[in-house]
Formats: C-alpha cells, structure tokens, sequence
C-alpha cells in the first residue's frame, strides 16, 4: 500500500489510506504502528469507508525531530489529518495511547469527529503496578530495551495470537533502529494522560469502547473499560480472553462491532 506524508513542521506524519466512503481514521498506540489495523482497516473498507491508519510521530515511517510525543501532539496530528483528507467528520479509532489521543480531538473539534471507536483506551493515568513500572525503566535503557518491549508486547495477546506476531514484532524492532526512533519511542512512554482526562467531560460525541477482558494493563481491565464508557457516554464491548489489542486477536467479534458502529456514528453526523 502506498505511503504518504503530512508535514507537521518539524517533521512529516506517515499514513496510508484504502476504500471510499466516509472516513474513518485509525490510531496505533505507543511502540506500535499503522499496521496494527492490519485486519480492520481493509473490513472496514470493503464495507465502504475511507479508512486511513497512521503511524505516531517518531514511529514506523513518520519522522523524529518533534518538540512533543504526547497524547495532545498526536491528537492534534490527527485533526490535521482529518482536515487533509477532506475536513471530516471522521470516526477516529484509537488504540492504547492512540485512544487518548481520538478522545482529545474530540474535546478539540467537536464537529470534526463523527465518532469514537476506544480499543483498550487510555484516558487516564493507570496505578502502575510495581512490576510495570520496573519494566518501564528497563524500557528506557538500551541494549536490552528493545526486547524487553518486545516481550512485553507479545504477552498482551493473552488468547489469540495472530499468526503473523511475529511478523509484526519484527517491523517493529526494525523500526525502532530507524533513525531517532529509539529516543522517540522513550520520549512517549513518558507521556501523562491528564490532560485528556481534564477534558472527558468535553466529549460529547458517540463513543465505543472495547477492552480486552484480559488486559494487563490494568488490575480489572473490564472496570476500567466501564470507567471510559460511563465517562464519555458510551457503549462498552468486553472481548472475552483478548489482550490489549482486541481489534488484532479477535478481528471476527471486533471488525463487526465497529463497522455497524461507525455507520450508524456516520449517518448521525
């Protein structure tokens, strides 16, 4: 699929586009990239949206070099998006980090957003348990860094392993030996998810959020999936034994739920 850019200034945002129709424009989350909608993007445009997936900065084929790595630098990566692609309203699909980011384009333009699709969402600060905060330490030091990423990574898919994770691990070390793409990725994990969680009372536009029944990000992963959901009014879809990326382990149950949530999130835009 072809590459394009969006320059943001200090540097150029990567993302791919496929299908017409309404668009829809889908957020990976911290050390991931696009091609982690590998499986949804293409049902979502067979069943008749535009659908663009982009990489965060600092990430696959975007570019280093920024002054933020943030959840309000993305979010405002993606209205930019949006208004290049045509000014919207678009359904924004966020993962991970890549929730808050959606969440806080919604707060910014309202009426640039038609919809919210959260897939194991982050908006707010977790309580990190000691294990993970040890880990994320461990994270920011190199030479052993990178597999430990990859290895807790591959542990977030509990039930369901795609059979290509390998794979896909691979394009992601190979990525972050890109360029600066390794300080990039340590400037992210420090990234607070207050200032979105000051603007969830902001929201107002139809939310979906889906959680992973058995994501470790969180002691109860399905309590905190109510937490996003009450909070912005939303519906909640708990995938029974999926991880922190739902929409890859469990593609037959996710894809559906989104694509009959993003039309009926269209048709009230």
């Amino acid at each position: 699929m072809e590459i394009s850019y969006l320059d943001r200034g200090p540097g150029r945002i990567a993302y791919d586009v496929q299908g017409e129709g309404p668009l829809v424009v889908c957020v990976p989350g911290m050390g991931d990239l696009r091609s982690t909608y590998r499986f949804l993007a293409p049902r979502l445009a067979a069943a008749g949206f535009r659908v663009a997936t982009v990489d965060l900065r600092g990430h696959g084929d975007s570019d280093d070099n920024f002054p933020a790595y943030d959840d309000v630098a993305a979010g405002s990566d993606v209205l930019a998006l949006v208004e290049h692609l045509g000014g919207g309203p678009a359904l924004l699909v966020g993962n991970s980090m890549g929730a808050a980011a959606a969440t806080w384009a919604a707060a910014e333009e309202p009426d640039a957003v038609a919809g919210l699709v959260l897939l194991g969402a982050f908006v707010r600060d977790p309580k990190i348990n000691p294990v993970l905060s040890v880990l994320m330490k461990v994270l920011l030091v190199k030479p052993w860094g990178p597999a430990a990423w990859k290895a807790y990574y591959k542990s977030l898919y509990p039930g369901n392993p795609p059979a290509d994770l390998d794979q896909h691990l691979a394009s992601i070390a190979a990525s972050m030996r890109r360029g600066g793409h390794w300080r990039s990725f340590v400037r992210t994990t420090r990234t607070s998810h207050a200032p979105v969680e000051a603007r969830l009372t902001e929201v107002h536009t139809p939310t979906l959020v889906l959680m992973g029944e058995k994501d470790r990000d969180w002691a109860d992963a399905a309590a905190e999936g109510r937490f996003v959901a009450d909070a912005l009014g939303g519906e909640l879809i708990v995938v029974p034994n999926a991880g922190h990326y739902p929409m890859a382990e469990y593609p037959d149950q996710v894809a559906p739920a989104v694509q009959a949530f993003a039309q009926r999130a269209h048709a009230g835009a």
